[in-house]
C-alpha cells in the first residue's frame, strides 16, 4: 500500500484499485490493490514491462476503463459509481490526453482538429475559432490552421494534439508515450512544452518506455505485475 502525496493534496486518488480481466478459467490483475495518489501540479511518469499495468492504470486515469472495484477519485468526486453518459461528460470537462498516434482527424484541418472538444462541450462556433487559433499560435502552428494532419510532420502532429488536449483547459494532461513516435530531438521539444505547461500549474501523468524522458518528469512510478513496485 502506497501513498504518494497527503489526502488532502491529491487531484487524482486510487483506493484499493483492482482491474481484472477474465482469461478463461484463470484471471489477470491488471492493476491488484493499487493505492496511490497524485498531487495538484505535479509532473509524473509512470514506467514498466509490458503486462506492468502501467497501460491500465492510465485507462482508469482517464475514465477510459472502469475498475472491477475499489475507489477512484477524481477532483475530489468518487467516479467509480458513474454511469457511461456522466463518465463521459466527467472526462470531456476535466482531463486532456495526448497519444503516441496524435489521434487526429485526417480529414479535418488543424483548427477543426483542435476545436472538436468545443463542438462536443456545445461552444459557440465563433469562440471554438478563436480559441483553436490562439492554442495553434501558442504551440508554434499558427501559420497551419488550414493544413491536414498528412501535411504536416510528426512533432507538428503531436503539437496540435497538445493543442486540442488543451482546448477545454484541463487540470490533469495524459499522456500515453507522447514522444514514441518522434526521432529524439523533436521529443525533447515536445517534453519540454510538457514542463512548460506543468510549470504553469497542469498537473501531466505520462506513460513511457524510455527512461530519458521519464527523468524529465518529477517523480517516476515504476508498476511490476498490476502493482506499484517503487516510485524515484
Amino acid at each position: 500500500m502506497i501513498n504518494t502525496q497527503a489526502a488532502e493534496d491529491a487531484i487524482i486518488k486510487l483506493e484499493d484499485a483492482y482491474k481484472i480481466y477474465p482469461m478463461g478459467s484463470e484471471e489477470v490483475r491488471a492493476l491488484n490493490g493499487v493505492d496511490v495518489s497524485f498531487k495538484k501540479g505535479s509532473f509524473w511518469a509512470i514506467m514498466g514491462h509490458s503486462g506492468s499495468g502501467k497501460s491500465t492504470m492510465m485507462n482508469v486515469l482517464g475514465c477510459l476503463d472502469r475498475l472491477t472495484k475499489g475507489h477512484y477519485f477524481l477532483e475530489g468526486e468518487d467516479v467509480s459509481g458513474l454511469n457511461d453518459d456522466s463518465l463521459s461528460e466527467f472526462r470531456l470537462r476535466h482531463l486532456g490526453f495526448i497519444f503516441q498516434s496524435f489521434n487526429l482527424i485526417p480529414q479535418l484541418t488543424v483548427q477543426r482538429n483542435i476545436e472538436l472538444p468545443l463542438y462536443y462541450l456545445g461552444w459557440d462556433p465563433e469562440q471554438s475559432a478563436e480559441r483553436a487559433k490562439e492554442l495553434a499560435k501558442s504551440v508554434g502552428l499558427g501559420n497551419r490552421l488550414d493544413h491536414r494532419p498528412t501535411q504536416l510532420s510528426g512533432g507538428q502532429m503531436q503539437r496540435v494534439a497538445i493543442a486540442r488536449a488543451l482546448a477545454n483547459d484541463p487540470l490533469i494532461l495524459l499522456a500515453d508515450e507522447p514522444t514514441g513516435n518522434l526521432d529524439t530531438a523533436t521529443g525533447v521539444q515536445i517534453i519540454e512544452m510538457l514542463r512548460e505547461l506543468n510549470k504553469q500549474g497542469k498537473t501531466i501523468i505520462m506513460v513511457t518506455h524510455e527512461p530519458d524522458i521519464a527523468e524529465n518528469a518529477k517523480n517516476i512510478l515504476i508498476m511490476k505485475d498490476g502493482v506499484i513496485e517503487r516510485i524515484e
